[in-house]
């Protein structure tokens, strides 16, 4: 009984046959070789590939002997394995945000890790290729493990220097939750990510960093339909405590055939945007975005817009008082002056 039970803590293969209990781990690296003993010299015995489900059978020291599915048994190194937890955290993550709106599209800038959470220390599963094209859900932050940033220069330096001066500080870095082309979703490191902003409303970022973008509508110029577009962006570091800075719409100008920005606001805000259309009576059915806001307190509040070509205005509720905000808001006739 004891013997069985050491096994069963153990997940050794004969206690699970008796017990019904398997144990099973997953593939995290792209491919991994099976071999037939665990020593420097090896028959290989099979190959298994990242994500693939396989049954432990034992283990030895830093090694752990698995069978596949299709019956193929070996020993693989530990650190290439992951167990049902992880696996777990991975489905769990899908399922919670199933129905996100997405932020962005993006392409995977070199083969990637879609970890649980965001980190580069955190337990990942599936490997993304690079060239991979992901729909970008959320944004996250995580520090650098064993880095701290520089120092601030000073021009000269009177008294002690302050105790928290002297502390280290953290660098912080972004991350992204995506889902990629097979429905699985994860975290991975924001720079490994290019957005697939398009090149007509990307030539007028300033500098700025563009976080997220949507199409508005559709507007006919000729034989040809040109999209409208809101893009939230933000300054171009990691590590800020609000998703983006201020929102940009971009109108087509049919008359003179270029993107001018019809509505620019500064404002602290969170993801996720959303974009729907609404019927406003005499107006019709207009396209309208909601953006959540961050106040001085980190409370977060909705607002909501909409547009009618050129013009974007604030949608207030019943009884709602418009804020004072930094917002500015172009004219059609002034928009028709100005390229963006």
């Amino acid at each position: 009984m004891l013997a069985c039970g050491l096994a069963s803590v153990l997940f050794l293969a004969g206690c699970n046959r008796g017990s019904g209990r398997v144990e099973v781990a997953y593939v995290s690296a792209v491919q991994a070789v099976l071999r037939d003993h665990v020593a420097a010299v090896y028959e290989k015995t099979g190959v298994v590939k990242n994500g693939e489900r396989v049954e432990v059978l034992d283990r030895d020291r830093r090694f752990v002997k698995v069978r596949t599915q299709d019956g193929a048994m070996g020993w693989v190194e530990q650190r290439y394995l992951v167990d049902q937890g992880v696996f777990d955290q991975i489905q769990k993550l899908a399922a919670d945000n199933k129905n996100d709106p997405v932020q962005a599209q993006g392409t995977t800038r070199n083969d990637t890790n879609l970890h649980v959470e965001p980190g580069r220390d955190t337990e990942h599963l599936y490997q993304i290729s690079s060239g991979e094209k992901l729909a970008l859900l959320k944004r996250g932050t995580a520090e650098k493990p064993g880095v701290v940033a520089p120092p601030p220069r000073v021009a000269a330096v009177t008294g002690k220097q302050k105790e928290e001066d002297k502390k280290p500080v953290p660098i912080v870095e972004d991350w992204w939750l995506v889902r990629d082309s097979h429905d699985r979703v994860g975290w991975v490191l924001a720079r490994m990510v290019d957005l697939d902003v398009p090149l007509d409303i990307a030539q007028y970022a300033e500098g700025q960093r563009i976080v997220a973008y949507f199409v508005l509508d559709q507007v006919q110029d000729g034989d040809k339909k040109v999209p409208q577009y809101l893009t939230v962006m933000s300054e171009p570091k990691d590590g800020l405590p609000f998703d983006f800075n201020q929102i940009r719409v971009f109108t087509w100008n049919v008359r003179h055939h270029r993107y001018e920005t019809a509505y620019h606001e500064r404002i602290e805000g969170m993801l996720p945007v959303t974009v729907s259309q609404e019927n406003f009576d005499k107006e019709g059915v207009l396209p309208v975005f909601t953006i959540r806001v961050l106040d001085d307190n980190g409370n977060v509040s909705e607002r909501k817009y909409k547009l009618n070509t050129p013009i974007v205005r604030r949608v207030l509720a019943p009884g709602q008082e418009p804020q004072r905000t930094s917002s500015k808001r172009t004219s059609a006739k002034r928009a028709a002056r100005q390229k963006p």
